[in-house]
């Protein structure tokens, strides 16, 4: 009896000693209470997929997750990540965030509807995809410098090419009589005084639009195309072959310096313009472009193939000026799909596509007679020529256009950020 009061003091003295490992009885709960849980703090922002608070009981037990979490989409599913999954790398891409939150949105500059990954790691979206469209304008640019060459090379230095262009040209006399004012007044407009006009005209539109990197972009343009085609008329020689003697004092005239003017100001005009009448100034200028280059022939200025150069070279510039468009675009500018007039460069591209066979078809049937000299020839081998050469002429001009409209809602977008 003396020792069981003895050690029941003992342990009231001395409660540690009861039972290692445990706590004294009065900071132990009952078996059967739940467990207290302590809620952690809420975090100054709200972030998706939501990170697990952890909660713990007073023991130290098991931490236990009460945020709810977000279903994998179903892309995130098929790719077997989940909806917070980071890439190895640690950088977040654009496809990585629409793929892992389908409600994922650009604004600013900054991906919300994310705030929590974009904010934590540092991610910008660019809503403009600029990649491929820098490649396309390369090659377009290519492509029509190739072209350029392939019409100098067989307009310049091949017979056949000489004796073509000779047939059109004779050809214009052709209906002269009824043309000949209507054509003159359309060729006497183009001065330095009205090239000058249409280029403060047009750069006074961008900068009423506040696009000053357009503005600029689109008087670069106009005197890039128009020197180059000065340059290179009185760079390129023309040889002579004895097939157009009237003209062999004139020397070269590729390319043509008005068609160039009317094709420059043209897209030069389709660049600067808002969306809702950029398709109605790709026809208006397209056309008024094809109407000056046929002008040339008609007014016997110039070659078929010296306007069909002439298109070129402006459509290199338009490659070119897309490319420095796409460099000075701001990060925040946005593309919309909408903007795309897709039915409208269809129009003139198969449309010029189409000119553009029927000349080659009418060309071809020419060649068989290209030993008689353009002088003996019948009237109806002349009109052939003469009217197969308009057709290859405005073809180009609606192909060229055709590539503009294509991709000018890339290049100026309606939100420029």
């Amino acid at each position: 009896m003396r020792n069981a009061t003895s050690a029941a003091t003992q342990t009231a003295n001395n409660p540690t000693s009861t039972e290692r490992g445990r706590s004294p009885r009065r900071n132990r709960q009952p078996a059967s209470a739940a467990p207290v849980t302590t809620a952690a703090p809420t975090p100054a922002h709200s972030e998706w997929p939501p990170t697990s608070q952890p909660t713990a009981n007073a023991t130290g037990g098991r931490v236990a997750s009460t945020a709810p979490r977000r279903p994998p989409s179903r892309s995130a599913r098929l790719s077997g990540r989940s909806a917070g999954d980071v890439p190895r790398s640690g950088v977040l891409t654009t496809r990585h965030l629409l793929t892992s939150a389908p409600n994922l949105s650009v604004a600013g500059g900054q991906a919300s509807g994310w705030p929590g990954r974009a904010g934590r790691y540092g991610v910008r979206v660019r809503a403009t995809p600029r990649g491929w469209t820098a490649v396309w304008l390369v090659v377009l640019a290519i492509v029509q410098a190739a072209a350029f060459l392939a019409v100098w090379r067989v307009a310049l230095h091949i017979e056949a090419g000489q004796w073509v262009d000779t047939v059109a040209l004779t050809g214009n006399r052709i209906g002269q009589d009824r043309i000949d004012g209507p054509v003159d007044r359309i060729l006497n407009a183009m001065s330095v005084v009205s090239l000058l006009a249409a280029t403060a005209v047009i750069g006074f539109i961008a900068l009423i639009r506040g696009r000053i990197a357009l503005a600029v972009t689109a008087t670069l343009l106009i005197a890039g195309a128009n020197g180059t085609t000065q340059l290179l008329k009185y760079a390129l020689a023309r040889p002579d072959f004895g097939i157009d003697p009237e003209r062999i004092y004139a020397g070269n005239s590729l390319p043509s310096g008005h068609a160039t003017v009317a094709a420059s100001v043209a897209v030069a005009l389709v660049l600067v313009l808002p969306q809702k009448v950029r398709a109605l100034g790709a026809f208006l200028g397209a056309g008024y472009a094809a109407v000056a280059g046929v002008a040339t022939l008609s007014a016997g200025w110039h070659r078929p193939s010296d306007a069909v150069a002439a298109f070129l070279v402006v459509g290199v510039w338009a490659a070119l000026a897309g490319l420095l468009l796409l460099v000075t675009q701001r990060e925040q500018a946005q593309v919309e799909s909408a903007d795309a007039h897709r039915v409208a460069a269809t129009v003139l591209g198969v449309g010029g596509a189409l000119a553009a066979v029927a000349c080659g078809l009418a060309l071809a049937w020419l060649l068989d007679l290209r030993a008689t000299p353009p002088d003996e020839l019948a009237r109806r081998p002349l009109f052939v020529g003469y009217a197969g050469s308009a057709a290859g002429i405005a073809g180009t001009m609606g192909v060229v256009m055709a590539l503009v409209l294509a991709a000018v809602h890339r290049l100026v977008p309606r939100v420029k950020g």
